[in-house]
This record gives structure tokens, sequence and C-alpha cells, in this order.
């Protein structure tokens, strides 16, 4: 963003979840971009700490270890957030994991931790910002979701469910907000290059590139676009909505 272009967050307050890396990072380099202030929690201390120096060190953002399934550990993030920076105004639930397999070969571990860390993450993440961000009468939550969550993918059954069910609890906790001046919006991310992405045997990633009729994979920048407009007040309008970035695949 160039200094003529408008700081669409300028003043404010960001907290990103599973920042230390990929889509989360870059979302938090967008903000902090956009003049925000970001906390930026993730499970990993090191990598967390190193991403923060990234964004400009503490005047700009700050790094904060993690465990989204514990809402203590939730409540920790966001008082850190409010105590140093003065307000909470964006909340991100980007923390993900996948854990693919079969439903066949699926162990009971693997789907309850997948839908723990994404679900309940999210549930923690979006309650308590939405608990903070009442008292203001003001707020943004964006939630990322997933493609899988709208077409299910096969070796994904537990991520899948969890996306999908991100999506049910958006539009429910954007109808509870709604008179409390909160937004809550979700986007829906389809393959994205990252290191993640790839890492997939060629023959997957090939077709996956065949559904897509843009013919490319999105980068960590497309999606941290579209999250800073749901966070700004250009999106000021828009409650309980899905916005897919993907190319156009599974329209």
């Amino acid at each position: 963003m160039d200094s003529s272009s408008q700081l669409l967050l300028d003043g404010r307050t960001a907290v990103v979840t599973g920042a230390a890396q990929g889509i989360g990072f870059e979302i938090a380099r967008s903000f902090a971009e956009a003049g925000a202030r970001v906390v930026i929690g993730d499970l990993n201390p090191d990598a967390v700490t190193a991403a923060a120096e990234k964004l400009g060190g503490a005047q700009v953002a700050r790094a904060v270890r993690c465990d989204v399934t514990v809402a203590a550990e939730m409540d920790a993030l966001l008082a850190d957030a409010v105590d140093t920076f003065g307000s909470l105004d964006v909340m991100v639930n980007n923390a993900g994991i996948t854990r693919d397999a079969t439903m066949r070969t699926m162990t009971e571990e693997d789907f309850d931790l997948v839908i723990s860390v994404h679900l309940k993450g999210t549930w923690n993440g979006t309650r308590k910002a939405a608990a903070i961000m009442r008292e203001a009468k003001r707020g943004a939550i964006v939630n990322i979701s997933s493609l899988s969550g709208k077409v299910g993918m096969v070796g994904q059954t537990n991520y899948s469910a969890a996306k999908a069910g991100i999506v049910g609890m958006t539009k429910a906790a954007a109808k509870e907000m709604a008179h409390h001046g909160v937004r809550v919006n979700a986007i829906q991310p389809g393959l994205i290059r990252s290191a993640m992405t790839e890492a997939m045997p060629a023959k997957a990633w090939d077709q996956k590139m065949a559904e897509i009729p843009m013919q490319r994979p999105g980068e960590v920048d497309e999606v941290a676009s579209v999250a800073l407009f749901l966070a700004s007040d250009m999106s000021s309008y828009m409650t309980g909505t899905v916005l897919e970035v993907t190319g156009g695949r599974f329209m």
C-alpha cells in the first residue's frame, strides 16, 4: 500500500490467531500496513516472536503464545491487546491444522483435534472478542473457513466439518451481535500457494488446478486483502457473509 492510500485501519488494534506464517502472517502484515497495531497469537512461541519482529517490533506488533482451544489463553491474548494498545477493534480467527485421512483410517484423536482447533478455537475467539467489542459498540470479526467447508473434500471429514461449522457459527454470531455494532463475516479460501500446499503431491496439485477457472493458485496477499476489506469500514453494511477467494473453483 503506497503512502497515498487511505489507511483503512489507522488507530485500530487487531488480533490475528495462527499468524506466525502463511495466510495468518500475511493478514497481520496487511493490517499493520493499513495502520493497525497487531497482536499475533500462535502456538509456536519462537515463530510468533520472529513474526512480530518482521512486522516492525514493539510499536506495531506483539507476539503472544496462545492455544486457541483453551479459553483462558484466548482471554490472555485479547487482554494483552487491550492492555497494550487500548482497544480491540478487529479479531481474525485463522488458527488451524490439518490431519487428513480417509474416514476409514482417521483416528478419533485426529478428528477431535481438528474440530477443537478450528471450531472450538474460532468459537473461543469469536465469543471472547465479541464480549469486549460489544462494550465499545463496534468491532469486526473475520473467521477463516475454507472451500472444503462448502464442498467437502476426500480425506477431510474432520476439516470439512470444522470449516462448514465455522460458516454456521459466523452467521449465528452475526445475528447475535448485529445490534451491538459488531460485525462477523467469514472467508473461504480455495487453493492458496503456501508452504503447506506446495508440499502436495504433483498429481493432487494438478487435479486441483484443473478445477480453477482462473487457471492459477491464489496468493496469500489475495486472501489478506479480503480480510482487510472485511475488517475495515469499507464493509460496514456486511455481516454474516461468506466471501469465496477461490479463482472461481466450485462456483
